[in-house]
């Protein structure tokens, strides 16, 4: 059983620690066929319970089995184990997250997906699309009020929304970038933890700006709301970049 920390402000390195130990244990199951291909994954009460940790960790657990391609969670089921070989082709492997400039040039290409994904969405969204969108913005104020980078609800809600535009290929190729085109994942924490939360609670408001709109069935709106929400995060990253010189 992991230990969780007993701080109420616990570190985003601790909060992401935690994960990845439920994530190693989870891979060991499915490695060894403890867990079969199909075989739907224990659910989160059941997890929190086992390994001693809160939903936000087994959630962001859950967010990078996915972005693995280990794992589809089928709403209102559950989470199941995919077969080898079901993951997409396309993949931005690890090292090619590594700089600012690595980072930017992804947000580059999501600015160009998602703008459009966001139009999408609004057209053809259903309720159980916006109620999954809400709940991740309910999951990502949870994860900053306990100290966590809220990276797991960030890219459970960009991945609900590429669903949301009824083709597939959207959520294949956010499912092939994972968890790193969530740009705080691959960055060090040399933000202020006061200025960091700030931040996160800002890039939430334009969560629910973009979820508002889809579910208002604004198209313009949408693309709108995306394009500014992802635009202020690559503006971010470089004026890191020019900063630090690069």
């Amino acid at each position: 059983m992991l230990t969780a920390s007993h701080d109420p402000m616990p570190s985003r390195r601790r909060l992401r620690s935690l994960a990845d130990g439920v994530v190693e244990a989870l891979v060991d199951r499915i490695r060894s066929g403890r867990i079969p291909t199909g075989d739907r994954l224990p659910t989160e009460s059941a997890l929190v319970a086992e390994f001693g940790v809160s939903r936000t960790v087994v959630r962001e657990a859950i967010s990078k089995l996915q972005a693995g391609s280990l794992v589809e969670t089928r709403h209102g089921i559950g989470s199941f184990v995919r077969a080898a070989g079901e993951g997409a082709a396309y993949q931005v492997r690890p090292d090619q997250l590594e700089t600012l400039q690595d980072v930017i040039a992804v947000l580059e290409l999501r600015i160009a997906v998602e703008t459009e994904a966001a139009g999408l969405a609004a057209l053809r969204r259903d309720d159980g699309n916006i109620s999954v969108m809400r709940k991740t913005i309910a999951d990502f104020d949870a994860a900053v009020e306990e100290g966590g980078d809220a990276v797991g609800a960030d890219f459970a809600f960009h991945r609900e929304l590429a669903r949301a535009t009824r083709n597939p290929h959207f959520e294949n190729l956010f499912a092939a970038l994972g968890t790193g085109a969530i740009p705080r994942a691959r960055l060090p924490g040399t933000v202020p933890d006061a200025e960091q939360q700030a931040y996160l609670r800002r890039v939430n408001v334009e969560h629910t700006s973009i979820v508002d709109a889809i579910a208002a069935g604004d198209a313009d709106a949408a693309r709108a709301a995306m394009r500014t929400h992802l635009a202020n995060s690559r503006e971010r990253r470089r004026r890191a970049a020019a900063a630090a010189g690069g």
